[in-house]
């Protein structure tokens, strides 16, 4: 008799690296068993229908701020991981500009404590980087469940600061894996922060971070970077300028670019939204749009992410500049990018480029990022022909809204599935929250 499977999914459009196939998958001890066309009579603990639905690698999301511990009022590892997992996402790295920052070994493991029986999807934790900590993010990198070390070259939402070459240089001559970096310049930020201070006017967000505060910090990066001979990955990218840098350095720089600089620009989100639109690096005008967009197209931009940094309306509430910048976003990163594939201005595969395999590549995760045989079965299944409205009241945040209220959409999550447990389908999560932490190449141990 056939060895039963845990799951079968039958009748999808499937992304394989072949192409979308009509096939049925095959699911067995949390991983994809078998590919092709499986027999009506196959034992299966669970049987899925996917017609009329196309089943893409599970989504990753590489940068999100779920708040815990220390900011929970307004985002957790639970409502965070529950967005996620609504929103067809399968895995998420977390930042680690939480209170305390994520600096030390105990730091770490204090996060994957907490996610253990409450995120609903796979998840990795940044470790910051520091002047107090630089000599050790060699160690720290390689503890299980970190996805590397995160710098702030520019001030954003906490205290996580390297804002000097000399301390950036000793951070990225600790260690080999890939560095994350929030890149804007900290001393012409000071310098130009009284240009609207007292101004209430958000619209001055890109003015105060102008793009030669982006320009000359990833210009200092990428020399210091070459210097050091680090890998860098350099993160929400929102000016044209700044991907006429990178077309000459990808030999050592990945790049992300944000759902929100992809979908949002100015005048008009400042105009409709006030400080729900402001984030840092900040929204800009059609132009940077268009040149990030040309990115895309081109081949510079790596992988896409949402940046997820609520605050509550409260706290947005308050006069600009001191309004915090950031806003919720892993929920509707998908269903943003497969309208986006619906009104052509990517395709489908470029998505699954972006969103599954670039983060698999740019950090070597393990068994993730493509649906092959014996990767772990992870699946965001979609429908791309739904017609949607995105709203607050589906938001699971704890903030409770999303600068995307009442925006109709085409292409939707249906079913979120995380090795082989469907964990969300038809805007229902399902079971209990079961995710376990992303493993990578890179951090390999002995009989593992």
């Amino acid at each position: 008799m056939a060895e039963p499977f845990d799951l079968v999914i039958r009748n999808g459009a499937v992304a394989t690296p072949n192409g979308v196939e009509m096939l049925d998958i095959g699911v067995r001890e949390r991983r994809i068993a078998e590919l092709g066309r499986i027999a009506a009579t196959a034992p299966a603990a669970e049987v899925m229908d996917a017609t009329g639905l196309t089943v893409l690698p599970g989504v990753i999301d590489t940068q999100v701020h779920f708040r815990e511990p220390g900011l929970t009022h307004k985002e957790d590892l639970a409502s965070g991981t529950a967005g996620a997992a609504l929103g067809g996402v399968t895995a998420i790295f977390e930042m680690p500009n939480t209170t305390p920052n994520t600096l030390t070994e105990a730091d770490l493991n204090d996060k994957l404590q907490r996610a253990k029986g409450r995120a609903w999807v796979d998840h990795a934790f940044f470790m910051g980087a520091s002047d107090e900590n630089a000599d050790k993010l060699g160690e720290l990198e390689m503890l299980p469940g970190c996805a590397g070390v995160k710098i702030f070259m520019g001030s954003s939402t906490g205290s996580l600061l390297v804002a000097d070459d000399e301390t950036l240089e000793s951070v990225l001559r600790h260690g080999r894996r890939r560095v994350a970096i929030h890149s804007e310049d900290e001393m012409r930020l000071r310098e130009r922060l009284a240009l609207v201070k007292d101004s209430n006017d958000p619209s001055l967000h890109p003015h105060w971070r102008d793009v030669e505060t982006a320009v000359r910090s990833t210009k200092r990066l990428l020399k210091i970077a070459r210097k050091a001979g680090r890998r860098v990955h350099v993160l929400h990218i929102s000016t044209a300028d700044e991907m006429e840098i990178f077309k000459d350095h990808k030999d050592i720089a990945t790049v992300e670019v944000l759902t929100n600089h992809l979908t949002l620009a100015a005048p008009d989100c400042y105009k409709r939204l006030g400080t729900l639109a402001q984030m840092n690096p900040p929204v800009r005008d059609q132009h940077h749009q268009d040149g990030i967009w040309a990115a895309v197209r081109n081949g510079i931009v790596d992988v896409i992410g949402s940046d997820h940094a609520p605050h509550t309306l409260e706290e947005k509430g308050r006069p600009y500049p001191q309004s915090p910048s950031g806003m919720p976003g892993v929920q509707t990163l998908l269903p943003l990018m497969l309208n986006h594939v619906h009104e052509g201005r990517l395709t489908l595969a470029r998505l699954i480029d972006l969103t599954s395999a670039g983060p698999q590549r740019i950090f070597n995760i393990r068994n993730k990022g493509r649906i092959a045989l014996g990767y772990d079965a992870d699946f965001s299944v979609v429908d791309l022909k739904a017609k949607r409205t995105i709203t607050n009241k589906w938001m699971a945040t704890k903030s409770g809204w999303t600068p995307y209220d009442g925006m109709e959409v085409t292409g939707w999550p249906i079913a979120t599935i995380i090795r082989g447990a469907i964990v969300m389908r038809d805007d229902e999560l399902l079971g209990r929250p079961d995710g376990a932490p992303v493993r990578f190449q890179e951090t390999i141990r002995p009989q593992e």
